[in-house]
């Protein structure tokens, strides 16, 4: 069992902005050696590497130019978005196990250039994920979200009210961090509601930003995190999980297709924790559409089936709310999108008690990776 085992001892990232002029390899090397510093941990202690298998930089090349030492784990998780929590937990189970001491996780993406776009290029073939979608008009993510938003608006009588009340929360949080794409520019509902569809029922503000940066963690024993630089954020339970006859992103195949990873996730991860979801007062959750949110709010067990429009009403999701503040840095719709990296380094700061919208009196925090993909979910604690 994991349970408070190991902890994140650093975080690191770079600037988020368009049309960055590093690459992606510099970009991860920049924001890796960040979270050593804020660590205190040498470059040469490195001995674990873990990372995306859409990362584009190879590790051996991170590795060598970060200066790290002999590396005894690497891996790399799937699936996009679904990975960020994995990565994390991974990294913890490597440490457990014996077989690294330091391990670095870590995410750099260019995403802004329209060309860095999976949907701008085109293939001879469809690849299998996409066979049941991509020649039938489904050809970027949100058009799939958007399939998944009209049928929880049909099933449970949901309006896009639902969706306004997760994208406004996200932009205030944003407005009161610095680092923060949209922190300049406020957003009320009326903007919301007229604005352009991007595939209906989602609009833009219901759709995450397109990016290009890098963020990092530092994973290590809980031993060795008491004699860091920073206060340690315990990783107090991990799970990954993917619902029986998933299909990616449209989960054609399931029997109940709102039956998102959460469910499952959720399930294996509070079987082993000191806490439940009533103990939770942040929360960090994949939003690269907004309707994510409400899937997760259901799965993690915030809400019953169907519950969770009600259960955002009336800015409950805000810092303040005193219901369960969500993606207060901004997340992946108003402060970056960086496949839901900053979600950790978000609830890391959560913990330290260092956020631009802090939680009073949180004292662990839920990280959950995509919905509609294999995903994994973190709970983090002080």
């Amino acid at each position: 069992m994991l349970k408070d085992r190991t902890a994140i001892a650093g975080i690191g990232e770079t600037s988020f902005g368009k049309l960055l002029p590093a690459s992606e390899e510099r970009l991860a090397c920049e924001a890796i050696l960040a979270a050593l510093d804020d660590a205190g941990i040498a470059p040469r202690e490195v001995d674990g590497l873990c990372s995306f298998t859409m990362e584009t930089t190879d590790a051996t090349e991170v590795a060598r130019n970060i200066g790290a030492g002999d590396i005894t784990f690497f891996s790399q998780v799937g699936y996009g978005g679904g990975a960020g929590c994995a990565t994390v937990g991974q990294a913890a189970m490597a440490v457990v196990a014996g077989q690294a001491n330091v391990v670095v996780a870590w995410r750099s993406r260019k995403r802004s250039a329209r060309s860095a776009r999976i949907w701008a290029s085109a293939a001879d073939s469809v690849a299998a994920s996409g066979r049941w979608s991509r020649p039938w008009g489904l050809l970027r993510p949100a058009d799939e979200v958007a399939m998944l938003a009209r049928r929880y608006m049909h099933q449970f009588g949901a309006t896009r009210e639902a969706f306004a009340e997760v994208a406004l929360a996200l932009r205030a949080h944003a407005n009161r961090n610095p680092r923060a794409a949209m922190y300049s520019r406020p957003l009320s509902r009326d903007e919301y509601m007229t604005a352009r569809w991007v595939s209906e029922p989602l609009c833009l503000f219901d759709c995450c930003l397109e990016s290009d940066g890098a963020l990092a963690a530092v994973i290590v024993s809980r031993e060795r995190a008491r004699d860091c630089r920073r206060p340690p954020v315990y990783i107090h339970a991990f799970a990954q999980a993917m619902p029986r006859q998933i299909y990616s992103m449209t989960n054609y195949f399931c029997e109940d297709p709102l039956r998102t990873p959460s469910f499952v996730c959720g399930k294996l991860l509070w079987r082993d924790c000191d806490f439940t979801p009533a103990d939770v007062k942040v929360a960090q959750i994949y939003d690269a559409f907004s309707p994510l949110i409400l899937f997760a709010l259901e799965g993690f067990g915030f809400c019953g089936r169907g519950e969770a429009a009600d259960f955002v009403r009336g800015g409950r999701l805000r810092w303040d709310s005193g219901a369960v503040a969500v993606n207060t840095a901004g997340g992946s719709l108003s402060e970056a999108y960086v496949h839901g990296f900053n979600l950790i380094t978000e609830g890391v700061r959560q913990m330290r008690g260092t956020s631009t919208a802090q939680v009073e009196g949180a004292n662990c925090c839920l990280v959950a990776s995509a919905e509609a993909v294999p995903s994994g979910a973190l709970l983090l604690r002080s």
